[in-house]
Order: structure tokens, then sequence, then C-alpha cells
């Protein structure tokens, strides 16, 4: 059975998987792929994102939530990179102007750093980034 984000209803484009779900996908990737690629046990997602109520908003704040922060970290360094951070987007996402931010912020201090659309594409960087293939 397909699921139901993956069927195209008459007449309309196929809605695009949600970003939750493809990182969801990438993750289960990367459990299973620690056995070539032992590094990947430290991939870890970053939760800045997400609606919340008001109150454990502030607290989150509190606590050093910043917007924008991308939403996955590989703190392995590669060649001339100290890590790889990745902002995960579905087919139609789009970054915001925070993200963008960080991403710069975080290329001029010496991170690789990815926008990737879809776990494919995140898979592709991992792989690459692991393999010093990475291309900024």
């Amino acid at each position: 059975m397909r699921p139901p984000w993956s069927t195209k209803p008459p007449g309309r484009r196929p809605r695009a998987v949600p970003e939750d779900i493809e990182q969801a996908n990438l993750m289960e990737w990367a459990a299973l792929a620690e056995a070539t690629h032992p590094e990947l046990e430290r991939l870890f997602h970053i939760p800045n994102g997400g609606q919340r109520h008001k109150v454990v908003a502030a607290k989150l704040v509190g606590q050093g939530v910043r917007p924008g922060v991308p939403d996955l970290c590989l703190p392995v360094p590669r060649g001339d990179w100290h890590g790889l951070w990745i902002e995960m987007k579905s087919a139609t996402g789009r970054t915001s102007p925070e993200q963008r931010e960080w991403l710069e912020f975080l290329a001029m201090q010496g991170y690789a750093t990815a926008v990737c659309r879809g776990w494919f594409a995140a898979r592709d960087v991992l792989l690459a980034y692991l393999e010093g293939r990475f291309k900024a």
C-alpha cells in the first residue's frame, strides 16, 4: 500500500512528502549505514522548529533555542571542515532569512553546510562529505 502523501489526487499535483517524514527517512537510512560509516552514529537533530504552546516556546527560548538553526549536525571533521550542518526541506520548502543567515555564519566558521530537498539529497551530501567528495 502506498503512503497517503505519495498518492496523486485526480487532476492535482502530488503533495510533497513533509519535511519531518523526509528527515525520519534519512535518520532510518543513517542508522543502517553506520555499518559502513560509523560516524553517522553522531548525526543528530536540533529540535528548534515546530508549533508549541506559548509557555513551552518561552521556556525553550530561555534554554537557548534560536530561530533558523539548521536541522541536522554531523560533528565530524573532514578535510578543511569542522563538521557538517544540513537544513532539510521538502520538495517545495523554502529557507527562511534566519536559516540562510545561520548557514552563511556556519560556513564562515569553517563548517560544511547544505540545504537538502528530501532524504535522498541529504544521503548523497552525507556520503560525499564522509568520503571527502563534498563540494561547497
